[in-house]
């Protein structure tokens, strides 16, 4: 509060010396033009008296003068007649006019005035004349001064004071916006500071900032954020140090990286990118897009500080980067550079949506979707690769033995074509999806191709090792090569690529607020007018390999079977629509939408709903929340590479409650051994899971999500980068 009286006291200072300057300056002025006025004035009195002296005698004189002293409101007047030694006094007296100054006045023969020194102030007219016998006349007229010293008075009285007035008017409303403006944010970055020293990121989010402090904001809340999971990491390493075991965290991955590395440069390419740019109105937003492949790569590169080539797809995307299609990132602490490659529409649709994700995705999962081969597809698919493959040439050509991680089915060709040009280069290949059988595999034209191109890499990794070895099968009988089962490497002109197994997981503590309020499933559904007991979550994009409807029969049948949970237990499905643009994604989306409405229709209650279908994409905070509450999560994927969103579950769980319905064919169930396995095409076996699961005791739970948890913390997203990292750099560059 000090700082508001200073600052209030100085503004009243200020305008005070202000408001004193110009009356001082306004006062002296008027007072210079009312002297003005009354000796213009005084003037014509001395003409007009001095010409009634000229035409009468001294008897109608002395009646002129009464008449005039009234008509022109004088105090008095003293007429001098220098030859006659005669005077005329009307209420002024010869001795009330200093004699110097009337001598004064006959030499200098000029008008002379002044202010008389008396109690009432008066101006005092002393004019000397001569007439035509050379005598000297003069002339002293009197008037009352005292009006300008009232009008000067008033001035000063209006105008100071009401200056003054205004400058405490004005204090007080800078008082009101200084506190307003300045005091209560500073209160506010007070308590942003104290939350940010214990991370108590809840607490900092109750302090909104004023929209000028938003950008400080932002940063303190980054801050806090970097604070507070640092001190779950730090209490995790604790907790698993007493029980002599270790754990990975970024900071570990960070040392680990850059002892690897040793100053080499880290180039990862994808088809998506990390963070993408939109127009919002008149802003650009930047946007994280979903996905788990994102999730697993940027820990590597914020710890090396290397280059992500990716396809730009934000709308502002292009506003963004620098000359040479560069952005640093993430936006609030800069850590790497990003690359953006522009595709043009036809690229897109044949490279992207037709051969990637209309040929080879359906292939890879054996979705019971037949997969689409085209020829223009291939081709712009090869065209693609070729033009990823220069613009990492280009960024490698001045480093010495650079490191590639190159992600996914985007880029089978990448890999040869980059070691065709930089065979010193350490290449690596993940490929998130499944790899099918020989035989599945075999119905793609370009087979050989697409396994020449991978081949091209140091290293092939998979999620696990069923897919390893359905892909040295695959190559076994394709290429001529030498395959090498005891250390899974393939040979083909004394060059080696080894194909290993790495099962991709999550950041355990990432979102694991142990101070959110978990909230109960009527909160939770509240905004949708839906009142439940208890309820179960799903998470998946909308595509036919998660096996959606599968999932909603197996409800159907759950309250066939089980009819007392009709209105107790409501199903919360999140599903996120993907590639659209695609006839099979469209027309799973309609097939899931009137699956969840006939199965509504089928059990209706009011106020309940057995399948609540949230079709949008949800953000992990929006998602968070549900996972906290639900009693059960069901992963239904009819093929899948490793579905994180079991191990999300299962982390999000602070006491161990829940269970997890998984399906044997998502790669996650090799992993997740507390959870209840399940086939998603036997939808009375579903049924009954989900059964148990809703009624499993609270122990049970407990211990089933005690082994899954201790599996997520020793195998996380940091030693699975590490892990994958060691062994690329260990290889021995050709």
């Amino acid at each position: 509060m000090k700082i508001n009286y200073t600052i209030a006291f100085a503004i009243l200072i200020a305008i005070g010396l202000v408001s004193f300057g110009f009356t001082y300056y306004q006062t002296q002025k008027e007072r210079e033009n009312l002297h003005h006025d009354i000796e213009s004035r005084m003037d014509v009195f001395s003409l007009v008296i001095e010409s009634e002296i000229l035409k009468r005698d001294s008897a109608d004189l002395n009646n002129t003068l009464d008449s005039l002293i009234q008509k022109f409101e004088l105090n008095g007047i003293y007429i001098h007649n220098g030859t006659s030694n005669n005077s005329i006094s009307k209420h002024l007296q010869r001795q009330d006019i200093p004699e110097d100054i009337m001598n004064w006045s006959m030499v200098a023969d000029t008008v002379i005035t002044y202010i008389s020194d008396a109690d009432t102030e008066e101006f005092i007219y002393v004019k000397s004349f001569k007439q035509a016998d050379l005598s000297v006349n003069m002339i002293v007229l009197k008037v009352d001064y005292e009006y300008v010293n009232n009008i000067i008075r008033s001035i000063w009285y209006r105008n100071f004071w009401r200056w003054f007035l205004q400058a405490l008017f004005v204090s007080a409303i800078t008082l009101a916006i200084v506190h307003w403006r300045v005091h209560l944010p500073t209160r506010k970055i007070i308590n942003w500071v104290k939350s940010a020293k214990t991370g108590d990121i809840e607490q900092l989010k109750q302090h909104k900032p004023a929209p000028f402090l938003e950008p400080l904001y932002k940063e303190i809340i980054n801050i806090t954020k970097s604070m507070h999971e640092a001190h779950l990491r730090a209490e995790e390493e604790a907790r698993l140090r007493e029980k002599g075991e270790s754990i990975w965290t970024s900071e570990r991955l960070k040392i680990e990286t850059r002892n690897l590395l040793d100053g080499q440069l880290l180039v990862l390419v994808s088809n998506r990118e990390p963070y993408m740019h939109i127009h919002e109105g008149r802003n650009i937003k930047c946007l994280v897009p979903a996905s788990g492949m994102i999730s697993a790569m940027e820990p590597i590169l914020k710890s090396c500080g290397g280059l992500w080539i990716a396809s730009g797809t934000g709308d502002a995307d292009k506003e963004t980067v620098d000359k040479n299609d560069k952005v640093r990132v993430p936006p609030e602490d800069p850590k790497y550079t990003l690359k953006r490659l522009w595709l043009t529409k036809e690229e897109e649709d044949h490279y992207y949506y037709g051969f990637s994700n209309e040929g080879l995705w359906p292939l890879c999962h054996i979705a019971h979707t037949r997969p689409v081969f085209r020829h223009q597809d291939w081709l712009y698919y090869k065209m693609v690769n070729e033009k990823f493959a220069e613009s990492v040439l280009e960024e490698i050509k001045d480093e010495s033995q650079p490191v590639v991680l190159i992600q996914d089915y985007h880029f089978a060709l990448l890999p040869s074509l980059i070691k065709q040009k930089r065979p010193d280069a350490r290449v690596a290949i993940f490929w998130h999806i499944p790899w099918p059988n020989a035989e599945s595999f075999g119905i793609c034209p370009w087979q050989n191709e697409i396994l020449n191109g991978m081949l091209g890499a140091d290293l092939i990794g998979f999620h696990t090792q069923f897919h390893c070895n359905n892909f040295m099968e695959t190559v076994n009988r394709n290429i001529q090569s030498v395959v090498n089962w005891d250390n899974f490497s393939i040979n083909i002109n004394k060059q080696s690529t080894f194909v290993k197994p790495f099962p991709i997981s999550i950041d355990a503590n990432t979102g694991n607020d142990k101070e959110i309020e978990i909230k109960t499933p009527d909160v939770l559904l509240k905004d949708y007018g839906l009142h439940a007991e208890k309820i179960g979550i799903g998470v998946d994009r909308i595509d036919y390999t998660k096996g959606l409807v599968e999932k909603f029969l197996a409800i159907e049948r759950f309250f066939e079977k089980y009819p007392d949970y009709i209105g107790k237990f409501t199903f919360v499905q999140i599903g996120a629509p993907s590639r659209t643009l695609i006839k099979t994604y469209a027309d799973v989306v309609s097939e899931v939408e009137k699956e969840s409405e006939r199965i509504n229709w089928k059990f209706k209650r009011q106020n309940w709903k057995a399948i609540l279908l949230l079709k949008k994409h949800h953000s992990h905070e929006e998602i968070q929340p549900f996972y906290q509450t639900a009693h059960v999560c069901m992963v239904t994927s009819l093929h899948d590479g490793m579905n994180l969103v079991a191990k999300e579950y299962v982390a999000s769980k602070n006491d161990n409650s829940g269970v997890l319905i998984l399906s044997r064919f998502a790669g996650a169930s090799q992993d997740m051994k507390g959870a209840l396995i399940v086939n998603p095409y036997d939808i009375e076996s579903m049924a009954d899971s989900l059964k148990k699961a809703i009624d499993m005791p609270i122990d049970e739970q407990f211990e089933r999500m005690e082994i899954m948890n201790q599996q997520i913390q020793r195998y996380n997203i940091y030693q699975w980068a590490a892990s994958l990292l060691r062994n690329l750099v260990q290889i021995r560059p050709r």
